[in-house]
């Protein structure tokens, strides 16, 4: 490789981490040619890019991106694969899912960056599987606001209809 494809690459790269406000950064070194097909099925599916890169490139296209990634400089150390998403918690049930369904204690986490925020070591992984997605909060906040109008609406309904039995017993009474 050149060193024009080599800045391709990294410029790639670079453009990618500063494009994406979550990735993962795992190990997936030793999967055999099958199960790392499987975890690429899996990871299109979850609309996730896993990447397989180089260390060095990776390093040089975080330190030209935007964004403050020199926490996650010292992980980069054996085989790296990188997964970039939209959602913040997807990679990390991917990979519970993945471990879980093939018996594998493949891929490990190694770090990574959620929403300007960092992660290092595979013990994060149930932190950011907890992270709510940008969806989940907003379907939470929404259920927040609508759950005081429909306390409101429903005592109404209620106070309605007690307010018609009153009358009810009222109305056989006199008669």
């Amino acid at each position: 490789m050149n060193k024009a494809e080599k800045n391709q690459i990294i410029d790639s790269l670079s453009s990618q981490l500063n494009e994406f406000n979550n990735f993962y950064l795992t190990d997936i070194g030793d999967l055999t040619v099958e199960r790392t097909s499987q975890l690429r099925r899996l990871c299109f599916k979850k609309e996730i890019k896993l990447k397989v890169v180089k260390n060095t490139l990776l390093r040089q296209a975080m330190e030209r991106s935007e964004k403050d990634l020199e926490p996650l400089y010292d992980i980069l150390t054996g085989s790296t694969s990188i997964m970039f998403t939209e959602s913040s918690n997807v990679p990390a049930k991917l990979i519970k899912e993945y471990r879980k369904k093939f018996k594998s204690v493949k891929p490990i986490l190694k770090g990574a960056y959620v929403e300007e925020s960092t992660y290092i070591g595979e013990d994060q992984l149930d932190a950011l599987e907890n992270i709510k997605s940008k969806n989940e909060v907003i379907a939470d906040i929404i259920a927040l606001l609508q759950s005081p109008a429909k306390n409101v609406i429903s005592a109404l309904q209620s106070g309605g209809h007690k307010l018609s039995g009153i009358l009810e017993t009222l109305s056989e009474k006199e008669a």
